[in-house]
């Protein structure tokens, strides 16, 4: 008996294609690059572009740092400072210019207890470990308060930790309640990317800065003058010329800079003196407001600078 056949043309059923989001990346892989900021992360959007400038190369991204890094593409940045929260706003005192004020900061700083904070911590330093370049090198700044979580959860990530800065505020506020030492500094680590990194330190430099002599691990540096407060201020607020001398000891000119919580943007404005390119993400309209007028700034000075320098080379 023959065999039926089915002579029925068959349907072709088209998969539904996944959309993939791609990424526009050129030769240049100094610049920091990421999906289109029309793209969603659920229903919100990821992220927003606050401020940019092409020369000198900025951007400020309203956002939370780790949904953000996270969608960046790997080994990107050559530096980072992250200033993180300290999780210090417990209700307390402190003392500024003389008078007693609230320690609180704002909702980002209150600690959520000792086990999600060291999460948080963690989730942000892989973010950031994942789009350092293989040789780049990351410096966090804390007090006591985070510091040593900061220091672990290093560990647990395959960081190379290569040197603890102690920053001394020659100028630090006295200590109100009389029943302790008076805080008058903190903790910079420094570390590279994994053990396999050969980072980059500019020691010539730093031993020139140093009249000379090996720069050792501890910095005297006043804490943020007036002058550097003068478009808004910022609770955590770091000198410039702590992340100057950061930024020269650890990066090249043209070398990209990532602060994941930028604040008033120091880094920034560091960076841009020093001919570096930065990015800068922040979740505070006021912050990045903040950091915007001071960016403009640096760039106006910088700006005017130039053609004073090529004058009087000329003469």
């Amino acid at each position: 008996m023959p065999k039926r056949t089915n002579n029925k043309p068959k349907l072709k059923i088209k998969a539904k294609q996944k959309k993939v989001r791609t990424y526009s990346l050129p030769e240049d892989s100094s610049e920091f690059y990421i999906a289109d900021e029309t793209a969603t992360y659920g229903k919100q959007q990821l992220f927003k572009t606050y401020y940019k400038n092409e020369e000198p190369y900025i951007r400020l991204l309203k956002g939370d740092c780790v949904e953000i890094l996270n969608k960046v593409e790997e080994n990107r940045v050559d530096m980072i400072f992250a200033d993180p929260p300290y999780f210090l706003s417990n209700g307390g005192i402190t003392c500024h210019a003389g008078k007693m004020v609230s320690v609180n900061k704002g909702k980002w700083d209150k600690s959520k207890g000792a086990k999600e904070n060291h999460e948080f911590t963690k989730k942000w330093l892989e973010a950031c470990q994942k789009v350092l370049k293989p040789n780049g090198t990351i410096w966090v700044s804390g007090t006591t308060h985070i510091i040593y979580a900061v220091g672990f959860a290093m560990q647990e990530l395959g960081y190379k930790i290569l040197n603890d800065i102690v920053w001394y505020k020659r100028n630090a506020p006295p200590n109100l309640s009389c029943r302790y030492f008076t805080h008058s500094t903190e903790i910079v680590l420094w570390a590279a990317k994994n053990e396999k990194s050969k980072h980059y330190f500019d020691y010539p430099l730093m031993k020139e800065m140093n009249k000379g002599k090996q720069m050792r691990n501890v910095w005297e540096i006043s804490a943020p003058q007036a002058e550097e407060k003068k478009f808004g201020k910022h609770p955590t607020q770091k000198p410039v010329e702590l992340l100057k001398r950061i930024i020269q000891a650890s990066t090249k000119k043209d070398d990209l800079v990532l602060d994941p919580f930028c604040g008033s943007s120091t880094t920034g404005v560091a960076a841009v003196s020093l001919n570096r390119k930065y990015v800068g993400i922040d979740l505070e309209d006021d912050y990045l407001m903040t950091s915007k007028k001071r960016l403009e700034e640096a760039i106006m000075n910088k700006t005017a600078i130039i053609p004073a320098l090529k004058k009087v080379a000329s003469r």
